[in-house]
This record gives structure tokens, sequence and C-alpha cells, in this order.
């Protein structure tokens, strides 16, 4: 257990203590909410860096990374789509919690065949994760409704917008393999 995997695992931790607190009757709990998300957002970047610069990296923390961001996003988008009760914020949630489930079925399938390195994380994965992030934390912090859970909305759905360009992209890398019998025909 080194220290990248210890801030990996600190988010898992967090996602119990972020409902606990998003749920609490109290105005505060939306900021302090939204901190917490932000806190694991710079976690998640910090463990990365440091496997990398430490030389730390392992094969627990390659595993239990992409569980711990796809979880925190998951609950915080959950939490978000009870909040405000919107049509308006359910669908861009439903693209995102569906495109990752996808992407993580086929990054699983493609490493059984030995075909990881095909669906390896794009440029435009990293602009989405951002966009998507900073959306959820201006979410998280104010209730529903004003300028800046609108913005916040725009923001997701940007997000979802490259979070399906993303995953076309994913299964473009991944076709020859998902469909060999169409690559011998041409």
């Amino acid at each position: 257990m080194n220290l990248p995997n210890i801030l990996t695992l600190s988010r898992i931790v967090m996602i119990p203590v972020f409902v606990a607190i998003f749920y609490l009757p109290a105005q505060w709990s939306y900021v302090v909410s939204a901190a917490i998300f932000a806190i694991a957002g710079a976690t998640d970047w910090l463990d990365g860096y440091l496997a990398r610069k430490l030389d730390q990296s392992t094969p627990f923390g390659a595993f239990l990374d992409p569980v711990a961001d796809k979880l925190m996003v998951a609950v915080a988008l959950t939490v978000l789509i009870e909040e405000h009760a919107s049509f308006i914020l359910t669908v861009p949630a439903m693209v995102i919690i569906g495109r990752e489930i996808v992407i993580s079925a086929l990054r699983e399938w493609m490493a059984e065949i030995g075909s990881r390195a095909s669906v390896a994380v794009s440029y435009i994965g990293k602009i989405k994760t951002t966009a998507q992030m900073v959306s959820i934390i201006m979410l998280l912090a104010v209730p529903p409704g004003g300028t800046i859970a609108w913005f916040g909305t725009a923001l997701l759905y940007l997000a979802a917008v490259l979070t399906l360009w993303s995953m076309v992209l994913y299964l473009q890398a991944a076709w020859p393999d998902l469909f060999p019998e169409t690559e011998q025909r041409q």
C-alpha cells in the first residue's frame, strides 16, 4: 500500500461522507459537499501524478483508480438528479453514467483479448472529465436554480457531448476486434 493507492482509497471513503453532508438540512451542505467532491477530484489527479513521479504504479492502483472515479461521479450525478428533479439534468447525467458503463465493459473485454492499448484514455476524454468535474462542482455548490446552476447544467451538457464523442472514438478503435468478420470482408 503506497501513497497513491491511499489517495485513491480515500476517494471511495469520501463517498458516504459526501452523501451524508449533501443531505444535511443546512444551507452550507451544498458548498461543503462540493468541496468534498473537488478534493476527490484533486486526489484523482494527485494519485496519478505521484504514482508516475515516485514510480509507484501498481496493478491494484491501476484497477482501483478508475473504479473510484466512476463511483464518485455516478454518486454525485445521482444525488444531483434527485435534488434537481429535472429532466434537463437527468439527460446528460444518464448519458455520462451510461457511457462509463459501456466503456468500462469495453476496456475489460479489450484487456481480456490483449488489445487494451487500443482503448486508452484520449485527449477528448481528459477535456470531458474536466468539464464534467467543474460542472458537478458548480451544481453541488448551489441549490437548484440560479445562474451558477444553469451554467453548471450547460457545462454538463458539454461534458455529455464530449462523452458521446469519446465513446464513438473508443468504439471505432475497438471495431476491428468487436467485428473481425467485417474487417475480413473488406
